[in-house]
C-alpha cells in the first residue's frame, strides 16, 4: 500500500518498539552451510549501528523468526537485543505477547519483514516495512518498501527513517560530529 511521505514519517514517529525478522532482512536470505554441517549466516555491521542507535533513542528492539539457531541469538546479545523470539511460523503469538509485556498498543510497533509468514505481523503494526526482495504479497501490504536490500543497509535505512521522523537524528549523530 503506497502511503504519502507525510503518512509514513507520522507512522513512524509513533514507533516505541521495532520488531526486525532475519532471514532476507537482516541477513540478504542466504544459507550457507560449513564443512560440518554448520549453519553460517552474514549480518550488516551498518544495519546493527542502525539498531544500536534505535536503542539510544530509546525505542526497544525485538527480534521474531521462524528459524531457530543460536547464531541469530549471538547476534542479538552482540548487539543488547533483549526480545528474541525464534522457531515457528506462527509469527503473531508471539507478538501479541510481547505487546501485552510492554503494554504497546500495534501502532506504536515498527516491523520489518520479507517474506508471507511476516503478513500477520505485518498487517497489525502501525509502521510496516519491507525489502525490495521481499514477497509481492508482503509489498502490497507493507507501508514503505527499503530502497537498500535485506542484509544489505536495509534496516539502516528504517532505523534512520524513524530516528528523523522522531525528531531525534541529529542528537544521536551529534556524538560522531566531534
Amino acid at each position: 500500500m503506497k502511503l504519502s511521505r507525510e503518512n509514513l514519517v507520522a507512522r513512524a514517529a509513533k514507533v516505541r518498539l521495532f520488531i526486525f525478522d532475519v532471514d532476507g532482512v537482516l541477513t540478504d536470505g542466504s544459507l550457507s552451510y560449513g564443512a560440518e554441517g554448520e549453519l553460517i549466516k552474514t549480518f550488516n555491521v551498518h544495519d546493527g549501528l542502525g539498531i544500536k542507535l534505535l536503542q539510544e533513542a530509546g525505542i526497544k528492539t525485538a527480534i521474531i523468526s521462524a528459524r531457530r539457531t543460536p547464531i541469530v541469538l549471538a547476534r542479538a546479545k552482540d548487539l543488547g537485543i533483549e526480545y528474541v523470539h525464534q522457531g515457528g511460523h506462527d509469527k503473531l503469538t508471539p507478538f501479541q505477547a510481547l505487546l501485552e509485556q510492554l503494554g504497546l498498543t500495534p501502532d506504536q510497533v515498527g516491523f520489518i519483514g520479507d517474506d508471507v509468514v511476516d503478513l500477520p505481523i505485518l498487517s497489525r503494526v502501525g509502521f510496516a516495512v519491507s525489502v525490495p526482495n521481499g514477497r509481492p504479497e508482503v509489498h502490497a501490504r507493507s507501508h514503505h518498501v527499503t530502497d537498500a536490500a535485506g542484509g544489505r543497509g536495509a534496516v539502516r535505512e528504517v532505523c534512520e527513517f524513524v530516528l528523523r521522523a522522531q525528531g531525534s537524528y541529529d542528537r544521536i549523530m551529534a556524538q560522531f560530529l566531534v
